[in-house]
This record gives C-alpha cells, sequence and structure tokens, in this order.
C-alpha cells in the first residue's frame, strides 16, 4: 500500500499538535483523548484506517497499540517510518516480550507505553516525544540551511567572478593607455563594460531577493487575496525590461477571480522566476503571454512564450536546484539557477502545482494551477 501524508493546512493561526489515536478498543481511544485535552486528536480503530486518516491529514505524533486485527501496530510502524522517517509513533502495549520491544526499536518506534496505562506516564511520554520531534526537525532544518548557504555562496562567487573579471580587463586597458578614445573597438569596449556592469547589478539583486525570501526562510504567511492583482502588478513591473529587450509583453486577465489564502511574497516571487526566464530566452521580435482562467476547483495562470525552448531531454531537470538550461551550449548561462526550483516549491506551498512544456524553436508554456479551496 502506497502512503501519501497528507499536506499541511493553510493556517496561520498556532495550531495543537496533532495526536493520531489508533487502538481497536473504543474505551482505550476514549481514555487516551480525555487524558491529553491539551491536543487535537484523532481516532482510528485499525492500522488500515490510520492509514486513510494520515492520507487526509498530517500528524504531528501516532499513539498505537500493537495488538490489532489486520495491519497491527508494528506493520502500521514500520509501513508510516518508510514514507516518512520524521514521523513520531509511540508504541502502546501490553507485552513485556523482549522479541516485540526489539522489533518496534529496529522499526524506528520513538517510545513504549506499558498497558493497563498510567495517565501521567502517558501524558509525559507524549510531552517528551514531541519536544524531541521538535529539536530534531530544528536542527535538521539548520543543517538544510547551512548547506544551502554554502552552496549558493559557491555558486555566488563563480558568478560574480566573470563580469567582475571582465569589467577589471576592460578598465585596466583604459588605464594604461591600450585604448584610443578616437579607436571604433573603443565604443565596444564601453558598451561591454556597460553590459556587464548592468549584469552585476542585475546578480547582486538577485542576491537581496535570495536573501530575503530564501536563505531566511520560514513558515507561509497566508492572507486572503485574489492572485490575479499579483499577476498584474508583476506583468506591470516585466513590462519594461520586455521593451527593452524588443519583446512584446502581453495579459488577458480580465476575469472574476475569487480571493484564496495566498503568500503574496513568496507567490510573487514564483511568478518573477517564470517572466525572467521568458525575457532572457525569447529573441528579439518574439512574445510572451499571460492568461488567467478561473476553474471549478483551480485557478490556472498560464505564461506563455516564443522563445529558444528547451530540449525535451532537460525538461525533468530545469526544477533541480542550480541547474541552467543552455540553449546555445555556451557553458555562460547567466542567473544562479535557482528560480524555477523556488517557483515549484513556492507553488507547492499553496497546494498547487506548476508544470512546463516546452519545444525548441517554438517556445516554452508554464502553467500554475492554484486550488480555489
Amino acid at each position: 500500500m502506497q502512503l501519501q501524508l497528507g499536506r499541511p493546512q493553510l493556517r496561520q493561526e498556532k495550531k495543537k499538535p496533532i495526536i493520531l489515536v489508533v487502538d481497536d478498543e473504543p474505551i482505550i481511544r476514549d481514555l487516551c483523548a480525555r487524558a491529553l485535552q491539551e491536543y487535537q486528536i484523532l481516532q482510528a480503530g485499525s492500522g488500515a484506517e490510520a492509514l486513510q486518516r494520515l492520507q487526509q491529514e498530517r500528524v504531528d505524533l501516532i499513539l498505537t497499540d500493537v495488538m490489532m486485527p489486520g495491519l497491527n501496530g508494528l506493520e502500521l510502524l514500520k509501513t508510516v517510518k518508510e514514507h516518512e522517517p520524521n514521523q513520531a509513533v509511540v508504541i502502546m502495549t501490553g507485552f513485556a516480550e523482549k522479541d516485540i520491544i526489539l522489533r518496534a526499536l529496529k522499526a524506528a518506534a520513538d517510545d513504549f507505553i506499558s498497558k493497563p496505562i498510567n495517565l501521567l506516564q502517558l501524558r509525559t511520554t507524549i510531552q517528551k516525544v514531541l519536544e524531541r520531534k521538535a529539536l530534531k526537525e530544528e536542527l535538521l532544518q539548520l543543517k538544510r540551511l547551512d548547506r544551502l548557504k554554502s552552496d549558493f555562496l559557491g555558486l555566488v562567487s563563480h558568478k560574480l567572478k566573470t563580469p567582475i573579471t571582465a569589467i577589471s580587463l576592460f578598465v585596466q586597458n583604459l588605464a594604461q593607455g591600450f585604448d584610443d578614445p578616437t579607436d571604433p573597438h573603443f565604443r565596444q569596449t564601453m558598451a561591454l563594460i556597460l553590459e556587464e556592469s548592468d549584469y552585476l547589478n542585475a546578480l547582486i539583486q538577485d542576491l537581496l531577493n535570495y536573501s530575503q525570501i530564501i536563505l531566511q526562510d520560514g513558515p507561509p504567511r497566508f492572507t486572503l487575496e485574489k492572485p490575479l492583482e499579483a499577476v498584474r502588478a508583476m506583468v506591470i513591473e516585466k513590462r519594461n525590461l520586455a521593451v527593452q529587450k524588443g519583446v512584446c509583453l502581453t495579459d488577458h486577465l480580465e476575469v472574476d477571480c475569487p480571493a484564496i489564502p495566498l503568500d503574496r511574497q513568496r507567490f510573487s516571487f514564483a511568478l518573477q522566476a517564470l517572466l525572467d526566464n521568458s525575457v532572457k530566452f525569447t529573441p528579439r521580435g518574439g512574445e510572451i503571454e499571460v492568461t488567467a482562467t478561473v476553474l471549478p476547483e483551480a485557478i490556472q495562470l498560464v505564461v506563455r512564450d516564443t522563445g529558444k525552448g528547451i530540449p525535451r531531454e532537460e525538461l525533468p531537470k530545469i526544477f533541480e536546484k542550480f541547474y541552467q538550461v543552455d540553449p546555445s551550449h555556451t557553458g555562460q548561462v547567466r542567473g544562479f539557477g535557482l528560480g524555477l526550483y523556488y517557483a515549484r516549491h513556492f507553488v507547492q506551498m499553496h497546494g498547487g502545482t506548476l508544470k512546463m512544456e516546452s519545444e525548441p524553436g517554438v517556445g516554452t508554456m508554464a502553467t500554475i494551477l492554484l486550488p480555489r479551496q
């Protein structure tokens, strides 16, 4: 059986930890629920029912009996840990056999409670396991951020080195009198310096954006908003950039769009990444079109361009961190290769999906689906 744990609900307020109590005896489930009133309690009468509940909602801790008909507690423990190793699971058992304990430990049980249940022991054990889980998640988050910062700083140093080196060489030539202002190549050199300076400025701006929204990380901040307002604002912001490149950017957003829970900053980042890519890879004279459609269960946003397109074999890689499509095979693609990775991540934070379709020489189409519920 494939287990898909439920997606975290889009809530701003801090909610009580959720505990799923699994036991085929209703009286035991009710006893645990009364003893753990400071938590939100869900109940399941069997291992199979527990898996169904887990598909609907993510829980903070599973409290399960061992001896149950059908899928027993140890089998439930093993199934859950295979799909979510960090899920906290506490085993209740009236058996003191060494075999039961060893099997549970081997399956990574977080703690044990003996039957008949001591209510003080129950509350203390649950509290300790939840505290350990919170600490473990905090440590994992810190390690993940440290790794991300190290990778990012390495990439930054590499990306900044290219324009800085080019500008330095140009300026050295000018300072040493190698370029004559009356020489036709002089204007070309100055144009290249300006181009590299603009690119360096764009990299620094990207650095600020990434540092503000990615490296500081944290839970989403949802407010009830109409997403098309963010889309219109981003199209207006990027239209001047498109005009400078000789690209026509149009939008068709005249629809009655309902308000949904939206993290405006992260959603705008996703839109910016898609539009920046379209502008970057669409040649002069090309077109970019942004459209919106309100479907019965979702809001659909489409960014379509007539750019260079992406080879079919590269499409599965475009959402990988630091991966960059190089259609000209120069090895000098500008940017950090993080835009699409975080664009999809932020769309998924909203319970939505981001899909890319492309054909070399024809263009690329990005489709965002945001659930209305």
